[in-house]
């Protein structure tokens, strides 16, 4: 069976990542779902950024929850890119959704924004923090979450099975047999992260595993034929 396919902050690998631009690439790249990172601004809004801080990924310097969304949208997120808000890509985009967040304070605004946009369908709430997905499970019972993993790999399946995710995504390099089995014994669905080289690709089909999140248009093509 062909893999999910996840775009990584977009396609991060050729565009500037989690911005309007690279999330409309990877929806025209065909990309089975869209990967971005949330923090909130100083006045609350949902900002798509990875980091804590703007200065990796724009021209500005300083933490993201120090700044207004108006101070925010003033800087340049890479080839003039402004950057964007949640609401923003939900209409830029057609694909359906995962949304990393951080803390509970970032999961109380996203589950008010997926219930006024009606977007329980679209969005799968993820995280690496077993906090934020358990607020979100406490605000929005029905929705999706998956369980993100790096160091923590190998405690996924139980940490999931607790939080109710039917999904993990780990972090290819950590990941083995033998937690991917515990994974199938639990009945979850396991992708990995961040998959882009020919060898990655072929060590997630030698593992069995359910899909991939990556930076680059050709693996998404790759990953996405039959094996």
């Amino acid at each position: 069976m062909p893999l999910l396919t996840v775009g990584h902050r977009g396609v991060m690998g050729v565009e500037p990542e989690n911005t309007l631009r690279s999330f409309v690439r990877a929806d025209r790249e065909g990309f089975d779902v869209i990967e971005l990172d949330l923090h909130l601004s100083r006045d609350g809004a949902l900002v798509v950024m990875h980091d804590a801080d703007v200065d990796r990924t724009t021209d500005g310097s300083g933490p993201v929850a120090e700044k207004t969304l108006a101070e925010l949208r003033e800087l340049d997120a890479g080839l003039g890119e402004r950057v964007p808000v949640f609401e923003e890509v939900v209409e830029a985009v057609s694909a359906p959704l995962q949304a990393e967040i951080k803390d509970r304070a970032a999961a109380r605004v996203l589950a008010e924004a997926v219930e006024r946009l009606g977007l329980h369908r679209r969005v799968t709430v993820i995280s690496f923090h077993d906090d934020a997905l358990r607020e979100t499970r406490k605000l929005l019972p029905d929705i999706p979450i998956a369980l993100v993993t790096g160091r923590s790999t190998p405690t996924a399946p139980e940490r999931a099975v607790e939080l109710g995710a039917p999904m993990v995504s780990c972090e290819l390099r950590r990941l083995d047999a033998e937690v991917v089995g515990r994974c199938r014994a639990a009945g979850l669905k396991v992708i990995s992260w961040t998959v882009n080289t020919d060898q990655d690709l072929a060590r997630v089909r030698e593992l069995g595993l359910d899909g991939v999140v990556t930076d680059l248009p050709a693996v998404r093509r790759a990953a996405g034929e039959a094996a």
